[in-house]
């Protein structure tokens, strides 16, 4: 059974922590093979602690939200305001031992509800070209390749996939 809560505890920002590790860990061993610094991709992906993760991420309109399976934690995904309209998925991620149950599109569904639900039209993700099962899943959500909206570095260009779907 999943359960899906929105962060809120200490607790629960560090379980968020530990899954954002392993996203990172995960970004660093296949950027590689794309010629992608470790250094780079933890500095500017996967620097942050529990704290700072519960200092971007709880508020109105900037939020986390940890999936359970039966209890145990079993994945993450937060929601940050954009510009305009416009609102931006980050920390997405299911533990390998719980995918395949229906917790990627959980998570997904409720963060197209929170952002209908403040009146935004736009979801916007980024992502690199290497997480390929990441950018087949939000394909499948209706996201489409869009524009660069951040600045990224020249060394990491050529992996970043930048992607929006209306709500």
């Amino acid at each position: 059974m999943i359960s899906l809560s929105r962060a809120a505890s200490t607790e629960d920002f560090i379980i968020i922590a530990g899954f954002c590790e392993a996203l990172g860990a995960l970004d660093v061993e296949l950027g590689r093979d794309h010629g992608i610094p470790a250094e780079t991709v933890m500095a500017l992906f996967h620097g942050e602690t529990h704290e700072s993760l519960a200092r971007k991420y709880d508020s109105d309109d900037a939020m986390m939200f940890l999936a359970r399976w039966e209890g145990a934690p079993a994945g993450c995904i937060a929601l940050a305001p954009f510009e305009g309209d416009a609102m931006e998925i980050h920390k997405f991620y299911v533990d390998p031992t719980f995918r395949g149950r229906g917790i990627g599109n959980l998570l997904m569904q409720r963060v197209f509800d929170e952002a209908k639900r403040s009146r935004r039209s736009t979801m916007l993700v980024n992502t690199a070209a290497y997480l390929k099962s990441a950018v087949s899943l939000y394909e499948a959500f209706g996201f489409v390749h869009c524009p660069p909206f951040h600045e990224v570095p020249a060394e990491i260009s050529h992996t970043e996939v930048f992607m929006s779907r209306p709500l």
